[in-house]
């Protein structure tokens, strides 16, 4: 069977083996357990029942994820998406007064206009349409987004009402674990050491079981059960209980137009800085298995709003996988199983401490820098708009922004410099699209 998945994979072809694909796999999931008990928190402010959510966000994230390895063969992993979580929550269910049923509605019809579009080669042309500098920049805007993230996870950086951001305290033991794990991480990737991020994790993670944190408890929970039977009782109240019919109507729209709009832009940058990254990218911007990425992602937002959670999208933290060498369909294969697996294993899953995965965000924002000394530097015209995609994405905290803003800068100076040979339809019409949205 493992020969047969290899061929299928094609492992030759790529120059990968099993032990790679693995490890990689693992590392993602361990990079992503944190959706496990985040997306549990979030919606439940939305009043959903917590445990509930919990499995449906490893159900929904493991049957997505299998979806991405299987059908489109690359090592994408995907899971409920943060900050669409909070928007379901605090701005729909909170702001709108809307019950959480409805909102998993409008989440259901937002997967299935991305499953038309994404059978249609509507999406395609979208990815082919964006210029090949915008989605370099996207590649690099990724890597200072999971870094930010990775960073803020550690406490070294800190919110401040005079500056935004500042220097957090470097005295705390969660910070100084955090710094331990990122010396560790790279001493093992100059070294050359296999799989260095995920056994750097796993070295930080034995380490802070003995060190106490700032509320005088370890920082590692080793708890005496690691294996907890899922309750499928209390999963029946989230399973099918979308309310489609009320999220079709009328007053509703601008809230799938939103669900459906930002998911679309913020899977078609992050996948494509993962394709940057995993040097598939084409001339004409397209890759291999890009369409069957879409339908994957569509498939995986369908499968949530049916077990009773926010929009599944590919997820960034998928470049931890990719840094360590993971090339196929295999890697997501594993941590699809992975997630499915934590259903029983959730108390596992829940023993890694941020402190331990946030070194790997932000070794991995590090690798993921590399394409910029591809973009044309040269040109303004190339050159600022992938500057603006850069830094958009950790400065607005949204991959979908920086690329919306990139786009629309890109086509407003070539507009100006008269270059108007190097644009497109699709990009004109999306470059109203994004008009329109932010006016409205």
């Amino acid at each position: 069977m493992f020969g047969a998945l290899a061929k299928y994979f094609g492992f030759r072809e790529k120059g990968t083996s099993w032990s790679n694909e693995i490890i990689a796999g693992l590392t993602t999931f361990v990079t992503m357990a944190y959706i496990l008990f985040v997306n549990p928190n979030i919606l439940g402010d939305a009043g959903m029942p917590k445990s509930a959510v919990l499995m449906a966000t490893a159900i929904g994230a493991g049957i997505a994820t299998l979806t991405m390895g299987l059908y489109a063969k690359l090592p994408f992993a995907l899971a409920p998406g943060m900050g669409l979580n909070a928007y379901f929550a605090y701005s729909v269910c909170h702001g709108f007064g809307l019950p959480w049923q409805v909102a998993l509605g409008a989440v259901f019809i937002d997967g299935i206009i991305f499953l038309i579009l994404s059978i249609l080669p509507v999406r395609k042309w979208i990815i082919q349409s964006i210029p090949l500098n915008i989605k370099l920049a996207t590649s690099v805007g990724i890597g200072l987004f999971i870094a930010l993230i990775g960073l803020r996870s550690a406490g070294i950086v800190v919110k401040s009402d005079a500056t935004l951001v500042t220097l957090g305290s470097l005295k705390t033991p969660e910070t100084l674990l955090s710094i331990f794990g990122i010396i560790v991480i790279a001493l093992l990737m100059a070294l050359n050491v296999k799989g260095n991020i995920l056994l750097g994790i796993i070295i930080t993670t034995i380490v802070g079981a003995f060190v106490k944190g700032s509320n005088g408890e370890y920082i590692t929970h080793f708890t005496g059960n690691i294996i907890a039977l899922p309750n499928w009782g209390e999963f029946s109240k989230t399973f099918l209980a979308l309310d489609i019919l009320g999220a079709l109507k009328w007053g509703f729209f601008s809230i799938i137009f939103t669900f459906t709009f930002v998911d679309m832009f913020d899977t078609v940058g992050t996948i494509s800085g993962l394709a940057s990254k995993l040097n598939i990218l084409k001339e004409d911007g397209s890759f291999e298995g890009a369409e069957r990425a879409l339908v994957s992602d569509a498939v995986g937002t369908i499968a949530g709003a049916l077990c009773g959670t926010s929009t599944i999208t590919t997820y960034i933290e998928s470049a931890a996988g990719i840094a360590e060498g993971g090339k196929t369909g295999a890697v997501s294969l594993v941590t699809g199983l992975l997630f499915l697996l934590s259903i029983i294993l959730w108390p596992l899953a829940g023993i890694i401490p941020s402190a331990a995965t946030a070194p790997a965000l932000v070794i991995v924002g590090f690798l993921m820098m590399e394409p910029i000394l591809k973009i044309n530097f040269k040109d303004i015209a190339e050159a600022l708009p992938a500057f603006v995609t850069i830094i958009a994405m950790p400065f607005t905290y949204s991959v979908a922004n920086g690329l919306i803003l990139g786009i629309l800068s890109y086509v407003l100076l070539k507009i100006l410099t008269g270059k108007f040979k190097d644009l497109n339809p699709v990009l004109i019409i999306l470059s109203i699209l994004f008009i329109l949205y932010f006016a409205f």
